[in-house]
């Protein structure tokens, strides 16, 4: 099949699950939109007061998520309904009559699925951590302002001079009212060349510095050999930054993309840090956009062995269905595996392995009915 000049059973396939698409993404997004982020808009204006323009700023910085989330339904629906639609109509018997398999009607569609896919993940790894960030402090430090709790979880910290990086600093806990921190670790970097790491199990901020207790700090060689420098049982942290400061500073590893993820989980775990949760969420982040390659083969087969033609607001509730049943799985696979019952990678791809066997299950099942 050339690129440029698809076939004409091709473009047949392609413009019936284009519509169904694009009207997915703007049903799903607005399903998302008002069971969450007006509530949420409605609520700040006339509880707390919060100004109309603020309040916009939170939703525009929040849609790029939403958007980003409804691309693996969208997929499903379009295949379904796009399906549904040519089964009735009768085009795919007609092709099945000329000898064409059912395999060979999804090619365009896993074609176009693999695209989403890639965009997905290209969109989550640049606009999504950034405007999800401005959303977590513009929320935090213009609208709850005190309100927001003084104690945060897995803190992560670049630390750059010169355009250069020369610090990462993770922090398994942190209450800034208090001016305590837990589980920290620090790595040094020389010419982006990671040369030390530093880790201590508590840090208390005196006097206008922060000093670490009951550490251990180990040196790192150019072939990545990590090996126990020293240990201490009360040493200086270089961090200029107070408390407030590094709330302020500091983003959630939610906020981060998977390659963020990726460079802080290879650094840190080289010197056995427990890191079960990120590397989950980690393969989650990859997981979820190849979701619409499964959602797709998933809805095609299930759209082609539907007999007779139903409204599109049955293939919808069908869909939803399957997504929730898609996110009760994901959900149950990712308590497990930050529970260490699962390994990550199966608790992040797990979801898609089962629905890529179903999706298949129904592929094979068209060319037999």
């Amino acid at each position: 099949m050339s690129l440029f000049r698809p076939r004409l059973s091709d473009r047949l396939i392609l413009g019936a699950v284009a519509g169904p698409f694009l009207f997915g993404i703007l049903i799903f997004t607005l399903i998302f939109v008002a069971g969450d982020l007006l509530f949420q808009a409605a609520k700040l204006v006339i509880e707390q007061g919060v100004s109309l323009g603020v309040v916009l700023r939170l939703f525009f910085y929040r849609l790029p998520e939403v958007v980003a989330m409804t691309l693996p339904m969208s997929s499903l629906l379009a295949t379904l309904l796009g399906m549904s639609t040519l089964a009735a109509g009768s085009e795919l018997i007609a092709l099945k009559s000329l000898g064409v398999p059912f395999s060979r009607v999804l090619r365009p569609i896993v074609t176009a699925s693999v695209l989403v896919s890639v965009i997905a993940l290209s969109f989550n790894e640049t606009v999504v951590p950034f405007t999800a960030l401005a959303a977590d402090r513009l929320m935090r430090y213009e609208i709850l302002k005190n309100q927001a709790s003084a104690v945060q979880e897995k803190v992560f910290l670049r630390i750059e001079e010169g355009g250069e990086l020369r610090r990462v600093l993770y922090v398994d806990q942190l209450d800034t009212k208090k001016g305590v921190m837990s589980g920290i670790m620090m790595h040094e970097f020389e010419k982006d060349l990671l040369v030390r790491t530093l880790t201590a199990m508590q840090g208390v901020w005196r006097d206008g510095q922060w000093w670490i207790e009951d550490g251990r700090v180990y040196d790192v060689d150019q072939e990545g050999e990590v090996r126990l420098l020293l240990r201490f049982e009360r040493q200086k942290l270089a961090l200029n930054l107070s408390p407030d400061q590094l709330r302020m500073s500091t983003r959630k590893p939610s906020n981060m993309s998977a390659y963020e993820l990726w460079s802080y989980i290879r650094q840190a775990g080289a010197v056995g840090a427990d890191l079960s949760k990120l590397w989950v969420m980690f393969h989650l982040k990859l997981a979820v956009p190849w979701a619409c390659v499964i959602m797709a083969v998933l809805g095609a087969g299930f759209g082609a062995s539907r007999r007779g033609r139903s409204g599109s607001g049955v293939g919808f509730g069908i869909s939803v269905v399957i997504v929730f049943a898609y996110y009760v799985v994901m959900s149950m696979c990712r308590a497990l595996g930050e529970a260490g019952t699962l390994l990550p990678v199966l608790a992040g791809w797990g979801p898609n392995f089962v629905f890529a066997a179903v999706a298949l299950f129904f592929a094979l099942r068209v060319d037999r009915i």
